[in-house]
């Protein structure tokens, strides 16, 4: 097996913007109406690093949500290099037409995401007038407020437990996975631009 260091840094002008499920924990008021229910609980959409409830402001510009740094999932990145890999079918050397994409999907492990220099409180939102479904095409729409994050980075430790995969083929879907998948909401896989990154590989080395 071997671990590898990633060095994760947002490409130009493609901030990261998330859209976690939350109204298990945050239920809608039953007078109140949705642009209400937005404002109040929008910053529930980023993921928290043990966060603790909180409220700010009062009346109708009162916010409830849970505070604490934000943490870029683990899985967004594993579900992007999966997703990488599935996309550009690199054949491995030998086998024929079998290519790393099975491989990516059960031999690769990320188990701690990034987590970032900022508190839920410091976010700022982006207000995006979307399908009241979550479907594209939708014809009613509604305001939802995403949480935006203009420049971000951090270090990812991936274990890559197959050993068929080669360090290049690891670069090179990384890479890829940056530039035309992304993470979070927005991002290129779903049509948008958000979430793009460049990856550096720092260090490769055998598990001990």
């Amino acid at each position: 097996m071997k671990v590898a260091t990633v060095e994760i840094e947002s490409a130009t002008g493609s901030p990261y913007s998330v859209g976690r499920y939350f109204a298990q924990d945050f239920p809608k008021g039953d007078k109140e109406s949705h642009d209400a229910y937005e404002k109040r609980t929008w910053r529930n959409r980023l993921h928290v690093l043990e966060g603790k409830p909180k409220e700010i402001g009062r009346d109708e510009t009162k916010e409830t949500f849970l505070e604490g740094p934000v943490v870029i999932p683990p899985m967004a990145f594993k579900n992007c290099i999966y997703e990488a890999a599935k996309y550009l079918s690199i054949s491995i050397p030998g086998q024929g037409k079998a290519t790393y994409t099975k491989h990516f999907e059960a031999g690769v492990l990320i188990l701690e995401g990034i987590t970032l220099p900022v508190k839920a409180s410091e976010v700022k939102p982006n207000a995006v007038h979307v399908p009241s479904d979550g479907k594209r095409g939708g014809t009613k729409r509604v305001m939802k407020y995403f949480p935006t994050i203009p420049n971000w980075k951090g270090t990812l430790t991936v274990h890559v437990l197959d050993e068929k995969i080669t360090r290049e083929v690891f670069e090179k879907v990384f890479n890829e996975a940056g530039k035309f998948i992304g993470i979070g909401t927005f991002r290129p896989r779903n049509n948008g631009l958000n979430g793009r990154f460049r990856a550096t590989v720092k260090t490769w080395e055998d598990a001990e």
